[in-house]
Formats: structure tokens, C-alpha cells, sequence
């Protein structure tokens, strides 16, 4: 707006901290609100690429964490058109900071949402093991190691990290934008797709092994003259290579149903059978009369 001659912006007041200011009292976050966050900012980022914008500019200071864990995605001071950026251009100046921004950038190419992506990459290394991948005293340096080095591998730095989430990061952190996620969106859903997986291997391993084979197939009981000590030998009698619990399911359906008609008899098909002999065997005579009718 305008007012007395002078310019003002209005924005939404965002209660909280930035994710920096974060990240240095608590070192690192866990795996589980590590991918709660990083969901959100692949949403807002993958949100502004959807738009035709290249944010230019993403790290934790960025990056506003609201009381109940919601993450907003936060100054697009030096965002790029999609439009205005050609992909030959080159540029003297570097746009970003020197900690986060993707190689491409850090050799004046133009941007593309990949470099978003490599940005968000190295926000969430920083998240997951505490430290930056790369370190230098200088903007030069940082470049050039953007550009040149890869990252040190973050399972070493953190191993709590699943390996399938340092695949994922690690090609998240490629040198050359082809060999990353296109969009934030993207990463967003690979993000989401291995936060169920895990979720559902560990519940999986949070059964009791012999309780969930109960509920899948029933236990037949044993009769109640059977002496103990005599089951407890046949349970010890089995052979390695058997399963340490037998099974025995019911009979099915159809088994029980031959005790009662072993010869297994459809009278309602045969009935069927008849009624449709009868009925072309009908059509025969009518067939007879029609010829000597018009002979």
C-alpha cells in the first residue's frame, strides 16, 4: 500500500522461531520431525514452483517453526521468474547464501527449481546430523566445494539415519540438477512415501511373532486328556528345519459339505439340463411342421 507518499507491505505475523535459531539449541532433530518439517517446506516450495517462482534463497533462517511444529517458507527477497530465466545464462554475481545454495548457482548459472531442491538437501542434512555438509572460511571456498566435493556420507555422522534415507538425501545433494528430484513437490512425495513404509515396518515389528500367527490362523486346541509333558516332547521332537509351531486349519467348506453327499450331486443343474433338452428337443417337431407347411 500507500500511505503519506511512503510504501508499506503487510504480511502475516508468524509466532515463533526461525529453524536456525532452533537447530543451534537443540543440534539435531530426529528422524520423525525431521520428515514432519521437511514435508511442510517441500509443500511451500513445491507450492511457489507450481506458481512459475524459483525461491533462490532457502535455509533455516527462512524457514519460521510456529509453537505447534508448522513450518512457513519465508522471504522470497531474490526469487526468480521461471519466465525471466534463460537457461544459457551466466552471471558475475552469486544470488543465495554460501552454506545452502546448489553448485549451479554457486558457478552463476541460472537457477531451476532443482536448485530449490539441492537447498532443501542440504537444510535437511544439517537437520538430520547437526552439521553442515560443507564448511569453508570463505564464499569462494563454499562454492567451490559445492561444486566440486560430495558431501560426507550422513549415515557416518549420524547412524540412526535408515539407509534408504541417506539414498534419498544423497541424490537429493547431486552436483548436476538432472540427477536430482525435478520440483519440491517431487521430493515432498518421496519424503511422505518413506515416512509410511517406516511407519509400517515398524509396526510390523512391534507384533508378538506366535500372537499375530494366532489371529491369521487359528490354534486347534488340544484335547484336555492330553498330558502336558507328552506335547511339550512332540513341540521338543521337531527337526530344525520345522517351524517351532504347527498349524492346523479347519476343514473347508467344501470337504465338509462331501461328508454329507459324498457322491457331490447338483440336482439344481441337472434339472437345468433337463429343462433345456426338452426345450430344443421341441423345437424339432416345429422345425417339421414349418417345412411341410411351405413345401
Amino acid at each position: 500500500g500507500l500511505d503519506s507518499g511512503r510504501l508499506f507491505i503487510v504480511m502475516e505475523y508468524v509466532p515463533g522461531e526461525h529453524l536456525k535459531s532452533l537447530l543451534k539449541k537443540r543440534g539435531r532433530f530426529s528422524i520423525d520431525e525431521t520428515l514432519a518439517l521437511m514435508v511442510q517446506a517441500c509443500a511451500g516450495i513445491g507450492y511457489a514452483h507450481r506458481a512459475g517462482l524459483v525461491h533462490c534463497d532457502i535455509k533455516p533462517h527462512n524457514m519460521l517453526i510456529t509453537p505447534d511444529m508448522r513450518l512457513k517458507v519465508a522471504d522470497f527477497g531474490i526469487a526468480r521468474a521461471l519466465a525471466s530465466i534463460q537457461p544459457e545464462e551466466k552471471s558475475d554475481v552469486v544470488w543465495g547464501s554460501p552454506q545452502y545454495f546448489s553448485p549451479e548457482q554457486a558457478g552463476g548459472a541460472a537457477p531451476s527449481p532443482a536448485s530449490d531442491v539441492y537447498s532443501l538437501g542440504v537444510v535437511m542434512y544439517e537437520m538430520l546430523t547437526g552439521q553442515l555438509p560443507f564448511t569453508g572460511t570463505s564464499a569462494d571456498t563454499l562454492a567451490r566445494l559445492h561444486r566440486e566435493l560430495p558431501p560426507p556420507p550422513p549415515g557416518q555422522i549420524n547412524p540412526a539415519i535408515p539407509p534408504a534415507l541417506e539414498q534419498i538425501l544423497i541424490k537429493v545433494l547431486s552436483k548436476e540438477p538432472a540427477a536430482r528430484y525435478r520440483t519440491a513437490d517431487q521430493l515432498g512425495r518421496v519424503l511422505v512415501s518413506f515416512s509410511q513404509q517406516s511407519n509400517s515396518a515398524t509396526s510390523l515389528l512391534s507384533l508378538d511373532l506366535p500372537a499375530a500367527v494366532e489371529l491369521a490362523t487359528p490354534r486347534q486346541t488340544a484335547p484336555a486328556q492330553t498330558p502336558p509333558r507328552k506335547i511339550e516332547r512332540a513341540e521338543n521332537s521337531l527337526s530344525p528345519s520345522q517351524p517351532a509351531y504347527q498349524e492346523r486349519l479347519p476343514l473347508s467348506a467344501s470337504k465338509q459339505d462331501s461328508k454329507g453327499n459324498p457322491l457331490q450331486i447338483d440336482w439344481v443343474t441337472i434339472a437345468l439340463g433337463l429343462l433345456a433338452l426338452l426345450a430344443v428337443g421341441g423345437l424339432f417337431p416345429f422345425y417339421l411342421w414349418v417345412m411341410f407347411l411351405f413345401r
